[in-house]
């Protein structure tokens, strides 16, 4: 899963073939790592995504709909005083390393034209955005790096920009096969797919895993123990991926899952995964990184922005389950007070043969056919007050047990009410959502209301989908909005759906007096399930009934329901996609 230099290429020349030409309209920052560009030119517009991020960094083409933050960070301000209103002219890749240069005209503060650069590099770990004046100086990257950071290569504003150092790897495109089987023989002892990503410059894994699958049949060889035959199968198999690319023969391909999650993506079809995988070709490389990233990124997102409620619900989740596992360990001791009891009354039947200054005496435990039993005594104390104290000891552990079941029932309660807050919180898509869930802590007294004076609440439609016979399927967004989808706005002959015994959202179909289909009640449990912690499961059980048979129980928390005479649907989280999209 990464994006190689020949792949980047495709998205080059993609690019190019709409942008060049095109004027920088908007410019936003999502997240910390991440813009987005919206671009204008004759006729059509588009919306440029660049990311830096460790784990997804990439250059698109987007659809997808980005909530921005309230306040732009510094740098997309920067981006905007420099960028907005420029024109695109050239997009440049220097060999097949994975960075490109965006180069644009606009003009400076004294109205002279100038050309600055925006350095995009797509290199894991070590992916940066940097903008470079006429000068060649960095104005500013998305991620500074200083000399404590790196001793290699800094990135400061100011700073003279300098190419990342060369790898020492051989072109794919511009490949010497006999050089490539000499590095290969001589080289480290690893399999042959792990050696051709040391040695080719411009193929991901995915790509050098297929290029072994077809050298040595599945079994990735080491290098250095191919026979003179998988050698010269070897330059074949590469010689025909440059030409693919070559001849502009690449397309996308996006590797899918059978549970209908995207796994990886390439530019050319590939082999290795046999059946167990689906491998879909898409429309443009643009559109499938849309689609394997969307996801993904807006999760990454929102939990960028939303980190300190995750930390919160995460520590009282700890918070709660080390007292639970306290209170029921004490739970557990104080089932042993019948032996407190029966040694009281043991005491008590055999007070004609104890004194005081006794510390323990052997008695006849007449409850067990007269077996013996050792009862330690207090010396300081008479027999009837060791007898006394016994019987004080088994009220106490009595009156702990009735305390401790109400404390543990509570406290469970109280443990799966924030388990469904995370649920939620893993996925908010947008601010609004995760300010709600904030106001809903705010409301049960986990966090202090910091809302401005004059500032209203955050007002969410639930979610909303179309069954394909013409039914509204409604998805609360958090727990308050369950409550009120479930008790206040529905009719008591709507139908409601919620996945057995996994936290996630209330679904309602409402009915508006009518029969609804089979087909329909499936595809709202398939909302309900994906809706939810099941949502990556490959079955969930989804129970669905009238809200008429749907109570509150007194005093639960938000989100909480108890219902009754129900059926139970089995579904695939994985179909929502196919019905409602990417919703």
């Amino acid at each position: 899963m990464a994006l190689d230099g020949i792949m980047l290429s495709m998205l080059k020349n993609e690019i190019s073939e709409k942008l060049i030409g095109a004027r920088v309209d908007k410019i936003h920052q999502p997240s910390k790592e991440e813009l987005i560009m919206s671009l204008r030119w004759n006729g059509g517009n588009g919306k440029l995504l660049i990311s830096a991020s460790a784990s997804s960094p990439r250059i698109h083409f987007t659809e997808s709909f980005v909530d921005n933050p309230k306040n732009p960070p510094m740098f997309c301000m920067l981006m905007r005083k420099h960028l907005c209103g420029a024109k695109l002219i050239e997009i440049e890749q220097f060999g097949l390393e994975r960075l490109l240069h965006l180069s644009f005209a606009t003009y400076n503060e004294l109205g002279d034209p100038i050309v600055v650069k925006l350095a995009v590099e797509i290199m894991g770990r070590h992916s940066n955005i940097m903008l470079i004046g006429p000068d060649g100086r960095i104005i500013d990257a998305i991620k500074r790096v200083t000399a404590d950071m790196s001793s290699v290569r800094q990135v400061m504003p100011g700073m003279t920009y300098v190419f990342p150092p060369a790898q020492n790897k051989l072109n794919t495109l511009d490949i010497d096969g006999m050089e490539l089987v000499s590095r290969l023989k001589n080289g480290r002892d690893i399999p042959l797919s792990k050696a051709l990503m040391e040695n080719l410059d411009g193929v991901s894994p995915i790509v050098c895993r297929e290029i072994s699958d077809i050298v040595t049949g599945g079994f990735d060889t080491r290098a250095g123990e191919l026979s003179n035959d998988e050698y010269g199968k070897l330059v074949s198999a590469i010689e025909k991926i440059t030409d693919t690319v070559k001849n502009n023969k690449a397309a996308p391909y996006i590797v899918i899952e059978e549970n209908g999650h995207p796994l990886d993506f390439t530019f050319i079809p590939v082999n290795q995964y046999g059946g167990a995988m689906e491998v879909k070709k898409c429309e443009s490389f643009s559109m499938m990184l849309d689609r394997f990233y969307s996801e993904r990124s807006g999760a990454d997102r929102m939990k960028q922005r939303s980190n300190d409620l995750f930390k919160l619900v995460t520590n009282l989740a700890d918070r709660i389950s080390r007292k639970l596992d306290v209170q029921r360990q004490e739970l557990a001791r104080s089932t042993e007070r019948e032996i407190l009891k029966i040694k009281g009354e043991l005491i008590h039947a055999n007070l004609w043969n104890l004194e005081k200054g006794m510390t323990s005496v052997v008695l006849e435990n007449y409850y067990e056919n007269c077996k013996p039993v050792e009862v330690k005594l207090d010396p300081r104390l008479t027999p009837t007050q060791n007898a006394q104290h016994y019987f004080s000891e088994y009220r106490k552990a009595d009156t702990a047990e009735k305390m401790l079941k109400k404390f543990i029932e509570k406290g469970e309660a109280e443990l799966s009410y924030i388990e469904s807050v995370s649920d939620l919180l893993s996925r908010a898509r947008t601010d609004d959502e995760v300010i709600a869930i904030r106001e809903e802590l705010v409301a049960e007294g986990y966090l202090k209301n910091h809302r401005k004076n004059g500032q209203k609440p955050v007002k969410l439609a639930p979610k909303e989908y179309i069954s394909s016979d013409g039914f509204r399927i409604l998805c609360g967004r958090n727990n308050i909005q369950n409550d009120k989808l479930t008790f206040k706005d529905s009719r008591k002959y709507d139908i409601w759906l919620h996945t057995q015994k996994i936290h996630g959202s209330h679904t309602v179909i409402i009915t508006e007096g009518k029969e609804v289909p089979e087909t329909t009640i499936q595809q709202a449990a398939v909302v309900a399930a994906y809706n939810s912690k099941g949502r990556d499961s490959s079955l969930v059980p989804v129970d669905y009934t009238e809200i008429k048979n749907v109570k509150k129980p007194s005093g639960a928390a938000p989100g909480k329901a108890i219902y009754e005479h129900y059926k139970t649907a089995y579904v695939r989280p994985a179909q929502f996609e196919n019905l409602f999209g990417n919703k």
